[in-house]
Formats: C-alpha cells, structure tokens, sequence
C-alpha cells in the first residue's frame, strides 16, 4: 500500500516552492495534477511519471489518486498555492477514507500571501480570504460574506475575482463594500504572481468596481487602517510608530 501527499506548491516556479514540498516531490512515485501545474513541474523533475486532468476534474483526479496509492505507489497531488486553501487537501482526505491509503499534507505559500508581499504589506492586521467563483457556493451566500467581512473591518483578499462567466461579480463584491467603505478606500491587484506577466496595481476601491477581473488576478481590498506608502500598500498593526 502507498501513500497520498497533497502537496502546495505556490505559484509553480521552484524558487517558490518549499523545501519540504520539494523533497516530496523528488521522493514521488508519480504526480497527479491540473495539467496547468504539471506542466510547470514537468520543466523541474524531467524523470518523474505525470498523470493530469483538466479543470473540473478534482474529484477524477483524486480518485485516481486513491487507485496509484492503493496499487502501490507513493502519489503526489499537486494543488497551486496551499493545498488546503481552495486546494485538494480537504477531497483527497474525504475519498481516502476508509481505504487505508494515509495522506498526508504540505503547505504551500498561497497567494493571499505572495500577492500581499508584492502588494507590499496590506494584510498586517485582521483580514478575511473569501473566493468569488460560485461553481460551488451560492453566489448570494459569497456576496453574504463580502458584505459581513465588510461591516466587520477586515481587510479582504478575493480570490477568483472573474472569469468568462463571471464578469460581474467583482462589481456586486465592490458594491457590498461600498455600503461600509468609502470609495477612496486603497486597494490592490496582484497579477499572475510568481508567473511570466506579474505585476501589481494600486487603486482605490471605487476605481476597482469597474475593473473587468479574471482569473490570473488576487485582490486585495483596505480598510480604515490601510495606507499607501512609498508605493506600497500597507495597514497598520496599531504600533504608535504608525501613526
């Protein structure tokens, strides 16, 4: 019997990724991913065996996960970011229960982090993550949690702001905001963080309203503690130096 290692590996590129994941992943047996991260990984272990699957296919490619183990080999399932995030982590524990496969998990830095660090220092307080796809959740009940994370101060990093079939949800988002946030609140976009193109952008939160968004970006929106330094986007912990 092998086992499952979900396995976060950041934005792809090796730098990025920890030395804890890396040595997982030379140890593997075989990787099963999204064929978008294994194509980045297969430029970094040319030796190693790759199963992949298209988008939508977690519960395929978990299942399939669960077979390797069971035949034997130790299985690599990759998950961009932190694979407990919005990752695989959760499904591939729930599809292995039962089996006798053991999984195992291995953080990754997720992009509410790397996009903050680019971003400069936007989550130095209390914040709150929430996804905006509603492939799985109600679009109500995301709008429902922009709206009390809102009232209750946070600053929020959006994850999925837009897609193709999306288009409009950042706008609904921004508008929740708006019931509690001035619209000269600072915000910021991080873009195709880690990845050919990256960059940043420092708005304010009426000017991101009527941004179109897609799927390469994270966003990150202020509150009343948030400031723009030097460029950079930064809310302050409540040092007095701050102030």
């Amino acid at each position: 019997m092998g086992d499952i290692t979900v396995i976060g590996i950041g934005p792809g590129r090796q730098g990025a990724m920890t030395i804890e994941a890396m040595e997982a992943l030379r140890k593997a047996d075989i990787i099963v991913g999204y064929r978008t991260y294994t194509a980045l990984l297969r430029e970094i272990f040319l030796e190693k065996r790759f199963e992949e699957s298209g988008m939508r296919s977690e519960e395929e490619r978990c299942r399939r996960a669960v077979a390797l183990a069971q035949s034997g080999l130790g299985t690599a399932v990759v998950s961009s970011g932190d694979a407990g995030i919005y990752g695989m982590a959760g499904l591939c524990l729930a599809m292995a229960e039962g089996t006798g496969v053991s999984v195992r998990v291995i953080p990754g830095v997720t992009a509410a982090s790397s996009g903050a660090a680019l971003l400069g220092a936007p989550l130095e307080n209390d914040f709150a993550v929430i996804s905006l796809s509603d492939l799985l959740i109600p679009r109500e009940e995301i709008l429902g949690r922009v709206r009390a994370a809102a009232e209750s101060g946070f600053v929020l990093c959006l994850y999925n702001p837009g897609s193709h079939t999306r288009r409009e949800i950042l706008r609904e988002a921004c508008g929740e905001i708006l019931r509690y946030r001035p619209a000269d609140t600072p915000c910021g976009i991080a873009r195709s963080i880690g990845r050919g193109g990256e960059g940043v952008e420092i708005l304010t939160l009426g000017e991101l309203r009527d941004r179109e968004a897609d799927m390469l970006m994270t966003v990150f929106i202020g509150n009343c503690r948030t400031r723009v330094l030097s460029g950079k986007l930064v809310t302050a912990r409540g040092y007095k130096e701050e102030k």
